[in-house]
């Protein structure tokens, strides 16, 4: 805290506005392929994030210690927030406060054997399995924020992720499937999810598609699953919706966003309500202040099925003259914080999976995905099912393999009429930005029917 005090108060003496952020990571890593140990890997990481607002908004990076060493480096963040340039930023402040999420049994009680043990154990479960990889990854993260307007938070937290990819050939067939669970707590999230009985699960609709039918290119009704509810909600919600995208400066990187300005935009029925939630406790986007020092909070992307808030950090939220909603992010010390997605879902509704069903007479069900593709603008997109069935009067029925949804933005969910009551989660890596930063992120939602879909 000394050496964090030391540089707000340099740095703020010739600044209007100036932060500090302080990340100390320490990272953890082993990966099982077809049933051997192929590495470990360990990494601990420290730095700097200086932020000086003039004429333009400068950030620089420091790794260095003393005081002495960075000055120049200081200096250098000054000089070019003094250039002409933009400097629209939400300069809000004043807030003192401290939050711990390390869960009940904490990364540094877990043993490296233990971790491994972990991994060992699900390998077995997948002995059959032509082709199986099992990655397990956990971080320890320490950071402190401080700014020129009063601002002083310690965020302290820990993350796991556990991936696998199991591949099956038979009947001179290929099938692939791939899964990702993660968590912002500690590894008793092992003792709460039945990891043995969705890989099974996984294992058996694997085999089962290799010998199913594909079904006639054709409009049917359609139920997705909540997997398929958070690929959507994550790529046609959360990332047109994220405001760089949409004002073009993230056009050379990530890509721009169909949305092209602030009035409110009809998306799709009244039934799209799709959520952003920070604060969602243990998921893997949990936090309760972003890195910029600003209280994050529940965010409504789409409501009634028109565009409602977008995601800001300090910098975005600026050039519109309003407040961040604790939308910026960064991966590392030495990344600058962007607008981000966390937890991103579409909200439940009242229906039971029986009645999204029952008035079905001809139709598909899709549980989840087996890849997918959305452009650049994220408005036409492509999903393709792994575990599918045909709905056939009311009733769920034989199983069939890989039907492809093409579709847009629009068109997907102007189809969508009624939305089930339950809710679940998948976990991934978001990549944005320019050198490339990925975020820890959830995606859900419940069971969603949607009619006259276009499935080939």
């Amino acid at each position: 805290m000394n050496l964090i005090d030391k540089i707000l108060e340099y740095i703020s003496k010739d600044s209007k506005f100036a932060d500090v952020r302080f990340i100390d990571k320490t990272e953890n890593s082993i990966q099982f392929r077809n049933g051997e140990f192929i590495d470990s890997y360990y990494n601990h990481d420290s730095g700097y994030a200086v932020r000086s607002v003039n004429n333009s908004i400068s950030m620089g990076f420091i790794r260095e210690s003393s005081f002495e060493e960075i000055r120049k480096d200081l200096d250098n963040i000054l000089k070019k927030s003094k250039m002409k340039g933009k400097n629209k930023i939400d300069d809000s402040g004043n807030i003192k406060d401290s939050w711990k999420y390390l869960g009940n049994k904490k990364v540094s009680d877990v043993s490296i054997e233990d971790k491994i043990g972990i991994l060992k154990h699900f390998d077995y479960i997948m002995s059959d399995i032509h082709v199986k990889i099992n990655n397990l990854n956990d971080e320890v993260v320490n950071e402190i924020y401080v700014n020129s307007s009063g601002s002083e938070i310690n965020s302290q937290y820990s993350r796991i992720i556990y991936y696998y990819m199991i591949g099956i050939l038979e009947n001179n067939e290929f099938e692939q499937s791939s899964k990702e669970f993660g968590t912002t707590s500690g590894y008793e999230y092992f003792d709460k999810i039945n990891f043995d009985g969705k890989i099974n699960n996984d294992i058996s609709s694997l085999k089962k598609s290799v010998h199913s039918k594909q079904i006639k290119p054709g409009k049917y009704d359609l139920v997705i699953g909540p997997e398929i509810s958070g690929i959507v909600s994550h790529e046609s919600s959360g990332h047109p919706m994220e405001y760089d995208r949409i004002i073009g400066r993230e056009a050379a990187q990530a890509g721009e966003s169909f949305i092209k300005n602030t009035k409110p935009l009809k998306i799709g029925s009244k039934y799209v309500n799709i959520i952003d939630d920070p604060t969602v406790k243990e998921s893997y986007g949990y936090y309760l202040y972003d890195d910029e020092g600003t209280k994050a909070r529940k965010r409504y992307l789409y409501k009634n099925g028109y565009t409602n808030e977008f995601i800001l950090n300090r910098e975005s939220a600026g050039i519109l003259n309003v407040k961040s909603n604790g939308g910026g992010r960064a991966s590392e010390w030495n990344m600058e914080p962007l607008a981000r997605m966390s937890t991103t879902y579409i909200e439940p509704g009242d229906y039971s999976f029986e009645e999204l069903v029952s008035d079905i007479k001809n139709g598909i069900y899709i549980k989840d995905f087996t890849e997918w593709n959305i452009d650049d603008i994220r408005f036409n997109e492509k999903y393709v099912g792994k575990e599918a069935y045909r709905i056939v009067n009311g009733k769920i029925g034989e199983q069939i393999r890989r039907p492809v949804i093409e579709t847009n933005t629009i068109n997907f969910f102007s189809s969508l009429d009624a939305v089930g009551n339950d809710l679940n989660f998948s976990a991934g890596i978001c990549g944005k930005g320019d050198p490339e930063q990925g975020v820890n992120v959830w995606m859900g939602g419940p069971h969603a029917r949607l009619r006259s879909v276009y499935i080939k």
